[in-house]
C-alpha cells in the first residue's frame, strides 16, 4: 500500500511511517482542490489536538472560495481506505482519523525492522540522514583545570552531550571538543603556590581537587601580600614566552587533570573526540586575528591595551590584549575559531555556553563577521540559564564527583528499603549511581534551556512524578515483560503476529501513535536545540504505558494471539523509550 503513494520532497516513509499517512491525507486534499499541489497540501497537515490524529487548516492554502465549500469538495464521496478511516469538518478545519488497524501494524513493523534489521546494523528507529555529508564542530563542557567543575559546566556537558548525539542521529559527522580552561594567570598563581602548598601524593590522588586547594590557599595569600600576584604574573609571562622550566609542571598537571576528567565523563556517559584547550591555540592564529582587525582599522589603543570598538552594534568595547602583551580569552577564541576552520572545514560550529556569556559570544561572532570570514555565519551559540542552589545536602562545595556521589548514596538508601528487590540486583552501587545521574540529567533537561532552575534533591530523586527515576522505572518494567512471560518468548516474526486485537484498544492506539511520532520529535529537536521536547516525549510515552498495564494484560491473558500482540507492543515501546533515553545520554537500565 505504501509503495503506491507519490513521493514528497523532505519525507521518508521508510524511516518515519507517519510520513506515509500524511502523504495519503495530502493526496486526498490536493486531488479535491486543484490547483493545490501535493507539496503545499502536505505542509498543511499538522498533528491534531486531543482525539484527532491530523488536522488541515483550509485558509492557509489561500484558495479561492469559502472554507465550507472547500471542505465539502474534500468530504464528498469520501470512502475509508488503508490510511484514513474518517474526516470531520469543523469550521475552517478538516480533522482526519487514521485507520487504527493499519496504523498500529505499520508502526510496530517499522520499529521492529529498524531496531533489529537496520541497514546500518545499529538500532536506527528515530534517526534520519538529513545531515549526511555535513560536519559539525561542537564545543561543550569546557571546565577550568584547577578550579571546581561547577554546575554551569554540568549544564553545558548535559546539553552538549544531547546535541552531540542528536546531530549524529541526523546523519552529521560530529567533532566534539572539550576546550579546557588550561591557560591564564591562575596557572602563574598555582605555580607560585605549589612550591609552598603542593604535595606530589595529593596530586596523584586527585589532581583536580589538589590544584584547586593550592589555588584557594595562594589566592588567600595574595589578598594580604601584593607580591604574590606580581610573581604569578611573571610566571605566566614566562609560560606565554615558551620557557620550558615554567611549562614543565604545568604539562604534568594538565595531563593528570584530563585523565581525572575523562573518568568523570565516562560516569556521565559522555565522551569527546578531542580534548583541546586555550593553551593549544597557536600564537600565529591569535596574531593573524589581531593583524586582520588592525588592517581593517577596528583596533584602538587604551593605555597600552588593545580594544575593538563595537559600540555601533550596541556591543560595547572588547579588550583583545592586556597592556603587558599577554592574551586574554577573546583573542584565544578568535584564534581558535580560525584554526578550527583551517582544520575541519565545518558546516556548522556550535558553542554550548551559559547565557551570562551572551555578550562575549556576540562580540566574538561580530568580530569574525567584520573580519569578513565567509564561514563566520556558520557559528552558533546554544545558551542556557543558571542552576540555582546546587550544593550537597550538607551545603558544601560543588565538585561534580561530590554531586554524583551524593545522588548515588541517596538512591542506594531508597533501594535498600525494598529488601526482596534489592537482593535481586547484581550490582546495586552501579544501579544507584545510574538512577542518581538520570535524576540529575532529567531535572536539567525537563524545561527550556534558557530557564534558570532550582536544584531540588527531593524532587530529583523521587519515583513519583516526572523524574529521572520514574523514567528508569518505566524502562525496567517494560524490560521485565520478557522475563515474566517466558512461554511467549521468542516471539514469532512480525508477519506472523496478529495485531488486529489491538485495534479495539484505545490504550494500544495511544501508545502506537506516540511511538510513530518519535522520528518527528527528533527532527523538531534538531530545529530548536531543546532537549526538553525529547524529555516530554519520554514522559508522555511512560504515562501512556502506565495507563495501559491494567487493561492490556499479557500475563494471565488466555488468548495466546492477543498476549503476543500486546507483548510485541510493549517491547516496541521499550525499544523506543530506550532510544529516547540514549539520545539524552542516559543509560537505560534493565533491572532496579
Amino acid at each position: 500500500m505504501i509503495s503506491s503513494l507519490p513521493s514528497v520532497l523532505g519525507t521518508d516513509p521508510s524511516s518515519c511511517i507517519l510520513d506515509a499517512f500524511r502523504i495519503a491525507i495530502a493526496k486526498r486534499v490536493s486531488d479535491a482542490l486543484p490547483p493545490l499541489t501535493l507539496e503545499s497540501a502536505y505542509n498543511g497537515v499538522d498533528y491534531g489536538k486531543k482525539g484527532v490524529d491530523f488536522t488541515v487548516a483550509l485558509p492557509r492554502f489561500r484558495l479561492p472560495g469559502k472554507p465550507n465549500d472547500l471542505a465539502q469538495r474534500v468530504i464528498t464521496d469520501f470512502q475509508p481506505d488503508y490510511f484514513v478511516s474518517s474526516i470531520t469538518h469543523d469550521k475552517q478545519f478538516l480533522h482526519f482519523k487514521l485507520n487504527t488497524a493499519s496504523l498500529i501494524r505499520e508502526i510496530l513493523q517499522q520499529i521492529h525492522t529498524l531496531t533489529y534489521d537496520s541497514p546500518t546494523g545499529k538500532p536506527s528507529y528515530g534517526t534520519n540522514t538529513s545531515g549526511a555529508g555535513k560536519t559539525l564542530v561542537i564545543e561543550y563542557s569546557s571546565p577550568n583545570i584547577a578550579k571546581s567543575f561547577h554546575v554551569g559546566h554540568l549544564r553545558s556537558t548535559i546539553i552538549g552531550a544531547f546535541l552531540d548525539n542528536l546531530y549524529k542521529a541526523c546523519g552529521w559527522e560530529v567533532i566534539s571538543l572539550n576546550y579546557l580552561g588550561d591557560w591564564g594567570t591562575q596557572f602563574g598563581m598555582i605555580t607560585t603556590g605549589f612550591e609552598k602548598y603542593g604535595s606530589q601524593e595529593e596530586l596523584e590522588k586527585d589532581a583536580i581537587k589538589h590544584l584547586y586547594d593550592v589555588y584557594v590557599k595562594v589566592s588567600k595569600d595574595a589578598d594580604s601580600d601584593p607580591n604574590v600576584k606580581v610573581e604569578a604574573a611573571q610566571w605566566f609571562k614566562r609560560m606565554e614566552d615558551g620557557d620550558e622550566s615554567a611549562l614543565a609542571n604545568w604539562r604534568v598537571w594538565r595531563e593528570m587533570s584530563v585523565k581525572k576528567y575523562t573518568e568523570e565523563y565516562e560516569r556521565l556517559n559522555v565522551s569527546f573526540k578531542v580534548y583541546t584547550g586555550e593553551s593549544e591555540v597557536g600564537k600565529e592564529w591569535q596574531d593573524r586575528a589581531l593583524e586582520r582587525l588592525e588592517e581593517m582599522g577596528l583596533i584602538s589603543d587604551a593605555d597600552g591595551a588593545k580594544l575593538v570598538d563595537l559600540e555601533k552594534w550596541k556591543l560595547g568595547k572588547a579588550v583583545l590584549r592586556k597592556a603587558n602583551g599577554t592574551s586574554i580569552y577573546l583573542t584565544r577564541d578568535l584564534g581558535g575559531a580560525i584554526e578550527r576552520w583551517e582544520k575541519y572545514h565545518f558546516d556548522k560550529m556550535i558553542y554550548v555556553v551559559a547565557s551570562q556569556q551572551d555578550l562575549h559570544l556576540s562580540q566574538f561572532f561580530k568580530m569574525l563577521a567584520l573580519m569578513e570570514f565567509p564561514w563566520a555565519d556558520r557559528l552558533e551559540h546554544v545558551n542556557y540559564g543558571l542552576v540555582l542552589g546546587m550544593s550537597t545536602r550538607k551545603g558544601t562545595a560543588v565538585f561534580l564527583d561530590q554531586i554524583i556521589r551524593e545522588a548515588s548514596s541517596v538512591m542506594h538508601e531508597q533501594m535498600k528499603r525494598n529488601e526482596a528487590k534489592y537482593n535481586n540486583i547484581e550490582d546495586p552501587e552501579t544501579v544507584a549511581r545510574e538512577v542518581g545521574i538520570t535524576g540529575i540529567k532529567i531535572q536539567d533537561m525537563a524545561a527550556k534551556r534558557i530557564n534558570n532552575y532550582t536544584f531540588n534533591w527531593d524532587r530529583m530523586l523521587s519515583f513519583e512524578g516526572d523524574t529521572g527515576p520514574y523514567l528508569q522505572y518505566a524502562h525496567v518494567r517494560l524490560t521485565s515483560m520478557e522475563r515474566k512471560n517466558p512461554e511467549l518468548i521468542p516471539l514469532p516474526p512480525p508477519s506472523q503476529i496478529d495485531t488486529s486485537s489491538l485495534a479495539s484498544s484505545q490504550h494500544a492506539r495511544d501508545i502506537a501513535i506516540l511511538l510513530g511520532s518519535y522520528p518527528d520529535v527528533v527532527k523538531t529537536a534538531l530545529k530548536t536545540h531543546e532537549p526538553s521536547g525529547v524529555v516530554t516525549f519520554a514522559f508522555r510515552l511512560a504515562h501512556a504505558i502506565s495507563s495501559a498495564w491494567e487493561t492490556l494484560i499479557v500475563k494471565g491473558e488466555q488468548d495466546t494471539e492477543k498476549a503476543r500482540a500486546r507483548l510485541w507492543l510493549y517491547l516496541c515501546a521499550r525499544d523506543v523509550l530506550g532510544a529516547a533515553m540514549r539520545l539524552l545520554s542516559i543509560r537505560p537500565l534493565e533491572r532496579m
